[in-house]
């Protein structure tokens, strides 16, 4: 099985793309580059079972509701909120209050942070890979899925602190990643996994993406399904580390 994990930012430059190809019995980086063009990633996710994308899919049902009514503000039957409360559903999705419900933590709001940048990008990317013949079904059941490899290494039991801005606890992560998958060769990217944080979270959101192409993921609820699809859902590994490799493709 070919997987596929993207780092995404913005702006090409912060952007990594990792290639893994996965047997019964290994696993193997096949490719892994930094300043990766939007052509590069729809390349790719023609090219490979599953892609997995670090960043929000998609905005809280609630936020797109709100932002339709600056059209006509008078014409609401009730006026707005502006609570607390009114405030944070309209920054986080059904997904983000999951994550938070199982690992302890929030992730970035895509309606109130600078994530909100780089999910414009992500849309874009969406677009060219549906209108490129790729079905796009943000709830993560196709080809294309929305991952967290912070919270994944956290869930598969690392400690992540850090690691986003030191070489040396990146350095100390990947001894450990290697240590619990020695099943993983990382070939000659070892180095650049831990030079930059965007390659080595490219290379975890593909290990996620293999989790969740595997079914082994939290998945919504029937209640939650068609939500999902509109505003993304992240794909949480539910599965331990070994067990990427455990089932035959």
């Amino acid at each position: 099985m070919l997987v596929a994990g993207v780092d995404l930012a913005a702006e090409p430059k912060g952007t990594a793309l990792a290639v893994i190809q996965w047997s019964p019995a290994r696993a193997t980086l096949l490719d892994l580059q930094v300043g990766v063009s939007d052509g590069a990633i729809v390349t790719a996710a023609a090219e490979v079972k599953k892609i997995g994308i670090d960043c929000a899919l998609g905005w809280p049902v609630e936020f797109i509701e709100f932002m339709n009514q600056q059209l006509s503000l008078e014409a609401t039957d009730v006026p707005i909120d502006g609570g607390l409360d009114w405030r944070r559903r309209m920054a986080y999705r059904e997904t983000d209050r999951q994550v938070r419900q199982i690992t302890g933590r929030w992730p970035l709001s895509v309606s109130t942070d600078r994530l909100g940048m780089t999910a414009m990008r992500c849309s874009g990317l969406l677009s060219r890979m549906a209108h490129s013949g790729i079905p796009i079904d943000r709830s993560g059941a196709g080809k294309v899925v929305e991952v967290y490899p912070g919270a994944s290494l956290r869930l598969w039991g690392f400690a992540t602190a850090g690691y986003r801005n030191s070489t040396d606890v990146r350095a100390n992560l990947l001894a450990q990643l290697m240590q619990a998958a020695p099943w993983f060769d990382a070939g000659n990217f070892a180095d650049l996994m831990v030079q930059s944080c965007d390659a080595f979270d490219a290379v975890i959101a593909a290990m996620a993406t293999r989790s969740a192409a595997l079914g082994r993921f939290q998945k919504p609820g029937a209640d939650l399904i068609e939500q999902a699809r509109i505003e993304g859902w992240i794909a949480l590994p539910n599965g331990r580390l070994a067990a990427l490799i455990e089932d035959k493709d």
